[in-house]
């Protein structure tokens, strides 16, 4: 079997169901090959800073590396724009919405939230509220998203910083998007729902 018969789900068989199951399988198993394709899609998206927002999340992922951040975190960083291109008017919810089976709640708000954090750097150079960001003050991970946007969002524009290359992420990627946060034991311990 190559294809299905059916052309209503209410009629497909146990047997095309499960040739369709295998087919899923290896399409999430094939997920962080696909995430790697989507960042290297950002090395031509917005143009008008120094660097590609690819270089952004690259410099950005080096970062938190630097600062002995986790997995969880440096990932979180590395993705955190990758909506940017399908997304622009909710581009933090989009990258939130691919981490999130990835990561614990707490950086998932983080990502979720980020884009508002980050209108503080700018929002006031262009008419907007840079304090937006205090809707969410009594949130408890206010603080680390106010961190988050400070050391791996806002100061990541910089041409002459020394980013480690995608290909030095890969066998990251790899690692973290091969299971579910709740399909892996040992993360969920780690990570869990902070």
């Amino acid at each position: 079997m190559d294809k299905v018969n059916f052309i209503s789900m209410e009629d497909g068989t146990a047997e095309e169901y499960a040739f369709l199951d295998k087919l899923e399988s290896q399409y999430i198993h094939d997920l962080p090959s696909r995430l790697i394709d989507a960042l290297k899609a950002l090395n031509s998206s917005l143009s008008g800073y120094q660097i590609s927002r690819l270089e952004h999340s690259l410099q950005g992922a080096t970062r938190a590396l630097i600062a002995k951040e986790d997995l969880e975190m440096v990932m979180a960083v590395l993705f955190h724009d990758i909506g940017d291109s399908l997304a622009p008017y909710s581009h933090s919810e989009m990258a939130a919405a691919i981490l999130r089976p990835f990561v614990s709640e707490k950086i998932y708000w983080i990502i979720k939230h980020h884009g508002v954090f980050q209108m503080y750097y700018y929002a006031h150079h262009s008419g907007g509220d840079r304090n937006a960001r205090e809707m969410y003050i009594d949130n408890p991970w206010y603080a680390d998203a106010v961190r988050f946007c400070h050391d791996y969002d806002q100061n990541c524009f910089d041409p002459n910083y020394d980013s480690k290359p995608l290909e030095f992420f890969t066998p990251m990627i790899h690692e973290f998007f091969s299971t579910p946060l709740l399909d892996d034991p040992e993360r969920l311990a780690r990570y869990g729902k902070e």
